[in-house]
């Protein structure tokens, strides 16, 4: 499975973006499928994943503002992003996993990752 993430940008504090990751391969529909995220000069950290059977999962700090959905059909899993922070700001990064997808070790594939910064 190959990820091609895509639509991080500049945005200021409030505003939103909609990040998209699509996949190659006819197997996705098979996949966890997460975004993580990695700050300067911190550890990548989980961000939210949604499972084969559409059941989500997110981290706290995401919670209530970001909301991950799939469409199997074009291979493409999304992540919405509503009232951002400058805490949110990183490189952001999907991945497929076959497993339960709540760590990092649970993916099997990552795309090259999309940067994204809230200015405040």
């Amino acid at each position: 499975v190959q990820l091609q993430a895509s639509g991080g940008g500049l945005v200021q504090a409030g505003g939103s973006l909609r990040l998209s990751c699509a996949a190659s391969g006819r197997t996705f529909i098979t996949y966890a499928m997460g975004w993580f995220r990695q700050a300067p000069g911190k550890e990548r950290e989980f961000v939210a994943v949604i499972r084969r059977t559409h059941s989500t999962y997110y981290a706290d700090s995401v919670k209530g503002r970001f909301t991950i959905s799939r469409d199997n059909a074009k291979n493409t899993v999304y992540l919405q992003m509503n009232s951002l922070k400058p805490e949110d700001t990183a490189v952001y990064y999907c991945a497929a996993a076959v497993g339960l997808g709540l760590s990092a070790a649970d993916y099997n594939y990552w795309g090259q990752g999309t940067e994204v910064t809230v200015s405040s």
